[in-house]
């Protein structure tokens, strides 16, 4: 693996593709460009490849099993039945990287994408970089959604977003507020309550999984069937139930995978209602109800957060306009690694590996 960190003068530099992100997409782009011959380099703000993983919660681990965890290539090191942490994923991406030597510059936070004649102009630590194609591999959970009524707690109320949440050490003393049910919300209240936090979690009941991912019977049958067949081949672009589908998966994400209600329940975490705003500087719930707490943590979502990007290629909500990851608009302009860009497994590993390898092909050709 070949990495430097960026810096020094703004030295123009011109390169056939750069793929921007260096997580699982960004690399598996990587793989299939140098499979086709393509010359590249991937950016990446990090300051170590597979920090994108290690720096989230320290209990977290993936949903799929390791068998479904691997990018082309190289099959994930682990038990094939086992869930894998977020530091092991952390240390296989950087093992792939080294394994492909794939030119990874860390140290490069992209400030500005933009277009000047033939060439996308991005602007990264100090640099002005010319490329014919720029691959953007980063998912649309870049900068944090927090409702405006968040500034009109109370001061003594610690607040963290759940990408800011590490363990309970964080929070202080006093009851904890998880704000937003979903999947990261109620595996952090799992991770509160077991430690002995009194916690509340709010929102809508996103439904569940009915099955233990990790039980025998998902193993013989439910999770080859769920998450390769239906996430992977059947809730797709190209599928009638797939495109009526994603408009919600997007708008109110998909069910729990590994958290249960009742185990929720059974370790004391209280479901309460939305919260929608606050009253003598404590969470007001949407039956009227305050909440006396010590810290909220905010499990509400994400901005896309590609505010950088200075080109007319976006929705109104702010996500890319694509075709499978394709830009039409712009040509030699891709994203990957986004919500749902093909199917429900694109967020997944074994999803937007598929993703990349599908972007990675419109590259080749576009060049050829």
């Amino acid at each position: 693996m070949r990495s430097e960190k960026g810096g020094g003068p703004a030295v123009p530099e011109r390169h056939e593709v750069v793929v921007i992100g260096a997580g699982q997409t960004g690399l598996s782009v990587g793989y299939h460009l140098r499979q086709r011959g393509v010359p590249f380099v991937i950016l990446d703000a990090h300051e170590r490849i597979g920090d994108v993983w290690r720096q989230r919660w320290d209990s977290l681990r993936l949903f799929t099993p390791a068998r479904f965890d691997g990018l082309v290539g190289m099959p994930f090191p682990a038990p094939r039945h086992s869930f894998p942490t977020k530091d092991e994923m952390g240390d296989y991406l950087e093992a792939y990287a080294k394994e492909f030597d794939l030119p990874v510059r860390l140290g490069m936070r992209v400030e500005r994408l933009h277009r000047e004649g033939d060439f996308f102009v991005i602007e990264a630590g100090g640099r002005r970089i010319e490329a014919r194609q720029v691959v953007v591999a980063m998912a649309t959970y870049q900068k944090p959604r927090i409702p405006g009524f968040a500034s009109q707690l109370d001061r003594g109320i610690v607040q963290l977003h759940s990408s800011e949440y590490r363990n309970p050490s964080q929070l202080r003393d006093g009851s904890v507020l998880v704000v937003g049910a979903g999947n990261s919300g109620a595996e952090i209240a799992l991770d509160l309550a077991r430690a002995g936090r009194t916690t509340w979690l709010a929102g809508r009941d996103v439904g569940h999984i009915p099955f233990r991912i990790d039980g025998l019977l998902a193993r013989l049958i439910l999770v080859r069937l769920v998450i390769r067949g239906v996430f992977h081949h059947i809730l797709t672009l190209d599928t009638p139930l797939g495109r009526r589908v994603r408009p919600t998966i997007l708008s109110k994400g998909g069910p729990l995978i590994r958290a249960k209600p009742g185990d929720l329940d059974a370790l004391g975490v209280r479901r309460v209602a939305r919260v929608e705003g606050v009253a003598d500087g404590r969470p007001r719930l949407a039956d009227g109800t305050t909440l006396e707490v010590g810290t909220v943590i905010w499990s509400t979502g994400f901005h896309p957060g590609f505010s950088w990007i200075d080109l007319p290629v976006f929705e109104e909500n702010g996500e890319p306009k694509h075709a499978r990851g394709v830009v039409e608009s712009a040509p030699g302009l891709y994203f990957v690694g986004l919500h749902f860009l093909y199917a429900l497994s694109s967020t997944m590993i074994h999803g937007a590996a598929r993703d990349a390898g599908h972007v990675a092909e419109a590259v080749a050709a576009r060049r050829r």
